[in-house]
């Protein structure tokens, strides 16, 4: 009886000590990932990341404006019937219109981008008050995708 007792004490420790181990473990890799997730370098290449392509979707947009003004000036200037037009103010109204679209996809696959990562755990520097040394506006926490209206 008494070897039972001893036994099952011995197996006790053991079952108590590999927990005890899995616990510090899974605790330690916690702190593993959240220092690696939360290092100031890893946030600001974050932000930095965030702020470059909030840039670049507002250059895209810029960029969409810009066209769309040239052809409509086309328009203005040859009319409405493109059957009309010079075959290279035709020529050069498909490739304007080509390259809207290609801004377009482009804006809507940024853009993809940046609510993906931003839905992914809720950044500080979105929220005024808590923004980095030398921000002044917060970035937006999502992009609307580009369509037609």
């Amino acid at each position: 009886m008494k070897k039972i007792g001893t036994a099952l004490l011995v197996l006790v420790v053991v079952v108590a000590f590999s927990v005890i181990s899995w616990t510090c473990h899974m605790c330690g890799r916690t702190q593993q990932v959240v220092t690696q997730e939360l290092d100031p370098q890893v946030l600001l290449n974050k932000y930095s990341w965030f702020k470059d392509s909030s840039a670049q979707l507002d250059k895209k947009v810029a960029d969409i404006k810009i066209y769309q003004k040239k052809l409509d000036n086309v328009s203005v200037m040859y009319g409405k019937e493109a059957i009309k037009w010079p075959r290279d103010v035709r020529n050069d109204y498909s490739i304007w219109g080509q390259e809207v679209a290609g801004i377009k996809a482009s804006y809507n696959t940024l853009a993809a981008d940046y609510n993906a990562q931003m839905a992914k755990i809720n950044w500080r520097f979105t929220n005024q008050g808590m923004l980095p040394q030398g921000a002044t506006d917060p970035l937006p926490r999502e992009y609307k995708p580009y369509t037609e209206e």
